[in-house]
């Protein structure tokens, strides 16, 4: 495998806007936030981060590679718990430094969590001192996370 990708470094403004080349503007940490969403449903599933190999092998294998910031190393999304992400499209935004996978979800769900989504909470105002405060989606957990991914259940 070849360890340099053939991304082309980012071109000017009007390049990275208006043109056609793919030239991703990774961050100073060398990472692109890539945020996972269901194809079928369009729902968001997962935000995580890619660096420039994991991107390659992604668009290598058609599953999603990401990068896992906390372990640092490669993360193939469902290698160990089946739950792969299956690459259906990639966008880009406009200034090529922030990607959305549309994915077909394999298996029970995306968050380590055991639910089917990572976005299983929203943010609502309320009177207490924050003013704000979490509320569930409705989505409870479609999985065991113990069962599946063992004593990692907790690494996000």
């Amino acid at each position: 495998m070849d360890p340099q990708p053939a991304f082309a470094p980012p071109g000017s403004k009007t390049e990275l806007e208006e043109g056609d080349a793919f030239t991703p503007k990774f961050g100073a940490d060398g990472l692109i936030p890539a945020l996972a969403i269901c194809a079928a449903t369009r729902e968001p599933l997962m935000l995580a981060y890619m660096n420039a190999e994991s991107l390659r092998r992604t668009l290598e294998i058609g599953e999603a590679v990401y990068w896992s910031r906390s372990r640092g190393e490669f993360w193939h999304k469902g290698a160990s718990s089946g739950h792969v992400q299956r690459i259906v499209e990639i966008r880009t935004d406009c200034d090529q430094d922030a990607l959305v996978l549309m994915v077909d979800q394999v298996g029970a769900g995306a968050c380590h969590t055991g639910r089917a989504s990572c976005f299983y909470r929203r943010i609502t105002p309320t009177s207490n001192t924050s003013g704000f405060t979490l509320e569930s989606t409705g989505s409870g957990k479609s999985f065991d996370p113990t069962e599946v991914y063992g004593h990692r259940a907790n690494d996000a």
